[in-house]
């Protein structure tokens, strides 16, 4: 094989000025089959990364420089063209300023000292070609922007243990999102403990999240594990957190600070190793009179997540409505094709008060009552407001409903009464035919 022929080298630029750590990054990357243009200050890294930038795979920039920030190399930066990832190394002292730039499209960043193998793992995932790769083939939430804009940042938090918190409103998909940032973490084998903190009473949210002990409480006649103990070494998902009583709030922001928990009625410390993860549709930051603790708010909103409303990625609409529909006709005996065109533009001009649930439910109600091939707007919205017909006018719903209880009749009737024979002259299941006709109101 010729040098014209070999496989091009992957190039990373690294901007560090201890001379100690960048030569040990430096020796390792080119041992791992990486070119590497060193830098150890910012300004030499500015200066050069503008005619290298379409160049490089991933840019590793510590935080603190002698002469500028990383966080100003960023920014300068991010005002060129074709900008490759940034992947910052810190101190613990920088964790926030860390954090804002991620928020800001920084691809990842890792805190000193760290193993050199979960380093070039997190190299691996985060250098330009691999994500590009992903952002093809893996999305799974939907097509718009926003959404995949929210995708991106929760495979970034999915590399850390640090507590995240999802706002969003009802319905919007936050246990989802909940859900797939278990599932695509090093966590992923461990269990996914679910609680909704606003349908437990107050009375019971405590002992159902840190559990008691026997003789805890009248009626308590032995130990119980809360889910923060059973959550193990997975995911806690404390669902509705804006509704949790002020008292526990505290109690929680211990287990949080101390990552141990006491059992109501016990004194022995139980160490809690679990991830946490929190949803809301509150506004909980301060100042915005939500009466949660601001302390607990800033230590759970450490990595957040927004999930912008449906009604905002009109994009995502038709994607969900054909996903809910193939879910839902493989739990039915319906022979449904789609949607109408018809359908399509009157879900994309319904505000979707409800969100993604709310879409899902109406295809769901949709498949088990529509009586034709295709999903119709009467079928999706049969409550919708002003879709009452005029005077002297029927609705193409009634008119449908007729047509296919003459024709349902005209079968049993040349069959005899035989709903199986029917069923098979109409092209339909026996179950399906069960249920217009049960709807419809035609006797066997």
């Amino acid at each position: 094989m010729n040098a014209a022929t070999l496989p091009e080298r992957p190039h990373v630029g690294l901007v560090e000025d201890d001379p100690v750590m960048g030569g040990s990054i430096v020796q390792r990357l080119e041992l791992e089959g990486w070119d590497v243009t060193w830098w150890q200050t910012g300004g030499e890294a500015v200066a050069a990364l503008g005619s290298l930038a379409g160049s490089l795979d991933l840019v590793i920039c510590d935080i603190r420089l002698p002469d500028m920030s990383g966080e100003a190399v960023f920014e300068e930066m991010a005002r060129q063209p074709n900008v490759p990832p940034f992947l910052f190394v810190t101190g613990f002292a920088e964790i926030d300023q860390a954090v804002r730039l991620m928020r800001s499209g920084a691809v990842d960043f890792m805190t000193k000292p760290f193993a050199m193998d979960d380093f070039l793992k997190r190299i691996a995932t985060g250098r330009r070609s691999t994500r590009a790769g992903m952002r093809l083939k893996e999305y799974v939430l939907g097509q718009s922007p926003a959404i995949q804009h929210v995708e991106d940042l929760i495979h970034r938090y999915a590399a850390h243990d640090l507590p995240v918190l999802i706002t969003g409103e009802t319905g919007s998909g936050k246990e989802v999102a909940a859900r797939l940032l278990h599932q695509v973490s090093a966590r992923a084998e461990q269990p996914f403990v679910a609680v909704n903190c606003a349908a437990i009473p107050a009375d019971l949210l405590e002992s159902e999240i840190f559990g008691h002990e026997k003789g805890a409480f009248t009626g308590a006649h032995q130990r119980h594990l809360g889910y923060a103990e059973r959550a193990r070494g997975g995911t806690l998902f404390l669902d509705e957190i804006g509704d949790m009583p002020a008292a526990l709030q505290a109690k929680l922001l211990r287990l949080i600070e101390s990552e141990s928990l006491t059992r109501l009625g016990g004194e022995a410390a139980v160490p809690f190793r679990a991830r946490i993860v929190a949803a809301t549709h509150r506004a909980l930051a301060p100042g915005q009179a939500s009466g949660f603790r601001e302390d607990l708010y800033f230590r759970l909103a450490v990595l957040p997540v927004d999930i912008p409303p449906l009604r905002q990625r009109p994009e995502d609409i038709v994607w969900l409505l054909d996903r809910f529909l193939a879910n839902a006709a493989a739990r039915s005996d319906a022979r449904i094709r789609g949607f109408s065109a018809l359908t399509e533009e009157a879900a994309l001009a319904h505000p979707w008060p409800g969100n993604v649930r709310e879409l899902r439910n109406r295809v769901d109600r949709a498949v088990a009552l529509t009586a034709s091939e295709w999903i119709m707007p009467g079928d999706l919205f049969p409550d919708r407001p002003g879709s009452e017909a005029r005077p002297g006018f029927l609705p193409l719903a009634e008119v449908r409903d007729a047509a296919e209880r003459r024709q349902i009749e005209r079968a049993l009737e040349q069959t005899d009464g035989q709903v199986i024979k029917a069923a098979e002259l109409l092209g339909i299941g026996r179950s399906t035919l069960w249920e217009k006709m049960t709807r419809l109101g035609v006797r066997g």
